[in-house]
């Protein structure tokens, strides 16, 4: 049988002793290093070849981020797998465009530990289990493909309302601010808002503004001081 071979990147020497132990238990999965931080790790995957990095996202001597872009650009064949407690959306999105195929939870159970492993290895994007089957991991899929971060947001259908009001926040418009700019009542704006964030998959207006400037699809539009738009 031909083994995963697993490199380990953790700077709590406990979790990193404990996870280590638990692969070494498993007869698919050869644990060829286990590290710290990510120090000369490029040098480390040349030497020890592993098909899986497993990395924590919370490095405090180095940025992961940093580190999951070394080894996408010199080592594509090599797929990695973050490790964190609740990884942000923003963070999701940015570490997958970024070359991570995968996510585990760090409370997760053995098995699911396990089968994100052998599913990643296998060629399969695996995403948190809060975010799977919603509309933000359409929004994580489109950016595996590489597309555009206006192609990624225009994939979520918004209405030609919600659209201005995702304007008027990005402005840094409040809901009354933004009720008057569209004659229409307070209650319908934050109605507009609690479905751009469910569309979203979003938990703020700050983070709708932060998508709006990423995306060339939210830009000022004549029909933004228009109340006759739907």
């Amino acid at each position: 049988m031909k083994k995963i071979k697993i490199l380990l990147i953790e700077d709590n020497r406990l979790l990193r002793e404990g996870i280590s132990a638990m692969l070494k238990k498993k007869d698919d999965m050869h644990v060829v290093a286990t590290v710290g931080d990510g120090e000369n790790i490029l040098k480390m995957i040349g030497k020890s070849k592993p098909d899986i990095v497993l990395l924590d996202l919370g490095l405090r001597s180095q940025n992961s981020l940093h580190v999951v872009k070394l080894i996408s650009k010199n080592y594509e064949k090599t797929k990695i797998i973050v490790m964190d407690l609740i990884p942000s959306q923003d963070d999701v999105l940015e570490y997958v465009q970024a070359g991570v195929s995968g996510f585990i939870l760090k409370d997760a159970n053995i098995e699911d530990f396990f089968k994100t492993i052998r599913s990643v290895h296998e060629g399969v994007q695996v995403l948190p289990p809060n975010l799977t089957g919603s509309l933000f991991s359409q929004i994580v899929e489109h950016a595996i493909n590489g597309d555009k971060p206006s192609k990624v947001f225009d994939a979520v259908r918004m209405t030609k309302r919600e659209r201005q009001v995702i304007e008027l926040i990005s402005d840094g418009s409040t809901n009354k601010e933004i009720a008057q700019k569209l004659h229409l009542s307070t209650f319908t704006i934050k109605s507009h808002v609690h479905n751009i964030l469910e569309k979203l998959a979003l938990n703020s207006r700050v983070q709708i503004a932060k998508h709006a400037h990423f995306s060339d699809g939210y830009k000022p539009t004549k029909e933004t001081n228009s109340s006759n738009s739907k």
